[in-house]
């Protein structure tokens, strides 16, 4: 059976705020290369769900560095990966949310 994806609200509103980042700041042709490597990735995660790290044990949260900016944390409830939350590498460790 495939694994399916689902989108956390956090992650949905995290993934839309670096969408609007990038488009102010970088254009179309960087928000589309973006969702399209985002869209690769989540291809791989399916086939491989271990493929990131473990951020937290106790509650079995992966991340995985998307590009050197954005880390995508992660976890797997029986038949599906949920996406936690899309983070900036650059912002400070404490607002790290997972």
């Amino acid at each position: 059976m495939a694994l399916t994806v689902e989108w956390s609200e956090d992650a949905n509103e995290s993934f839309e705020r670096i969408l609007d980042y990038l488009q102010s700041q970088w254009g179309l042709k960087v928000v589309r290369a973006f969702v399209r490597k985002t869209y690769e990735f989540l291809d791989l995660l399916v086939a491989f769900p271990e493929i990131g790290s473990v951020e937290n044990s106790e509650r079995q949260i992966r991340g995985f560095v998307l590009v050197k900016q954005i880390t995508v944390f992660y976890i797997r409830k029986n038949d599906s990966i949920v996406l936690l939350n899309f983070y900036d590498n650059r912002q400070k460790p404490t607002s790290k949310r997972r």
